[in-house]
């Protein structure tokens, strides 16, 4: 018996853990209108079994890709027989942001005209990993990871139907061993050993390294992430070995690693080193052609040169401060010599005839959201403009 089979959720009044996601959908069902939905959380948080449960509910027939062998042709097979039909399939695919670039735009025009109903799951959040051709047609949920409680209540049901005995620090050890797959796949192998009692030290032959929680624990690699990206920041180089350290020994892929790092670069680094995002994006390149155990060499390089870089915010402010003003306030007007159809286009005055700057209002508005700190390269880049703006 698969016992992660045999006790996946069949409604969504069976699901553990996400109460409030569960109320939406079933609001969502009974109005009978479903969104496409992106599902990101850790694994084992009950992903699949939310988007299996969706489908029954709401009548649906459900097909399941993988992203990381999702094939396109395959798709295309599956819409066509639904082409004359009002009826709509739930393509459910998981690992969603293992989809390149061309499959990922494959799919907008399906959404765009609901031909299905398109609901993909992650372990990583969307907005870094898809499109926001995907991003904007879908709406977004997370999921949380299954806590101590509501591993109890499955560890309840399972005992109840295969009527096994169990050790109560056994039964710790199961509640904690990081999420309902994990649990349930512990159980059915330890019952291999003894079928009618559970013993700690028989779950301990299956899985004796307890130091090594993984990224679906209760230290998840969204917080293990954080962590170390804090201590880059903090420019603690060995704080940030250590976190790394703790991503790769639990099973984190190096790409998502290396993403971190490269927005890090750009965030926390910036102008002033810019070699630190060349250095950050030739880690990602690098780190997906070669996997561990080398990876783990090219992440500690990364991370040690991030958290050695000065540090400036500088731009990563900027652009929030003009995205904000852009969000509340009205268009300003841009100036008729800047567009090329317009008659005044020859009153644009061309810098490099004036020695590569010549001063001209390239706003209606003057508006200031570049502040340098004037730290390492920055300041650099800021002598530049003033030595430019002063001849």
């Amino acid at each position: 018996m698969n016992l992660a089979l045999s006790f996946r959720p069949n409604t969504l009044s069976e699901i553990l853990g996400q109460y409030e996601l569960v109320e939406v959908f079933q609001k969502f069902i009974t109005m009978q209108k479903l969104p496409h939905s992106l599902f990101f959380g850790v694994a084992g948080s009950g992903k699949t079994s939310f988007a299996r449960a969706i489908a029954k509910e709401f009548g649906l027939d459900f097909y399941e890709f993988d992203g990381g062998n999702f094939k396109l042709e395959e798709l295309r097979k599956i819409l066509d027989n639904y082409k004359n039909s009002l009826y709509k399939p739930l393509i459910f695919i998981d690992e969603i942001h293992r989809l390149n670039k061309t499959q990922q735009e494959m799919l907008l025009i399906p959404m765009e005209n609901y031909r299905c109903i398109l609901i993909g799951a992650s372990t990583e959040n969307p907005y870094f990993v898809l499109s926001s051709g995907i991003r904007s047609r879908s709406m977004l949920f997370k999921f949380k990871a299954l806590g101590v409680k509501e591993l109890e209540i499955l560890l309840k049901r399972v005992q109840e139907k295969l009527n096994f005995t169990l050790e109560e620090e056994a039964k710790d050890f199961l509640v904690k061993s990081g999420d309902a797959r994990t649990m349930l796949n512990l159980i059915e192998f330890v019952l291999v050993l003894d079928e009618n009692h559970i013993s700690l030290s028989n779950l301990k032959k299956l899985k004796s390294d307890t130091n090594s929680e993984g990224v679906s624990s209760k230290d998840t690699h969204y917080l293990l992430a954080s962590a170390l990206i804090k201590s880059l920041r903090g420019s603690d180089v060995d704080a940030g070995l250590y976190y790394l350290a703790r991503l790769i020994e639990g099973g984190e892929s190096a790409d998502f690693i290396a993403r971190r790092l490269v927005i890090f670069a750009s965030e926390d680094v910036g102008n002033a080193d810019s070699n630190a995002l060349i250095l950050a994006t030739s880690t990602l390149n690098a780190v997906k052609n070669i996997g561990y155990p080398e990876a783990r060499i090219i992440l500690a390089q990364c991370v040690v040169y991030l958290a050695s870089a000065p540090k400036s915010n500088s731009s990563y402010k900027a652009i929030n401060e003009a995205l904000h003003f852009v969000k509340n306030n009205p268009l300003l007007e841009i100036p008729a010599y800047l567009n090329n159809n317009a008659p005044q286009s020859k009153d644009y005055l061309y810098p490099h005839d004036f020695g590569g700057y010549v001063e001209q209002k390239y706003l209606s508005q003057a508006l200031k959201f570049y502040h340098s700190k004037g730290i390492g390269e920055e300041k650099r880049l800021l002598e530049n403009l003033q030595k430019l703006k002063s001849n």
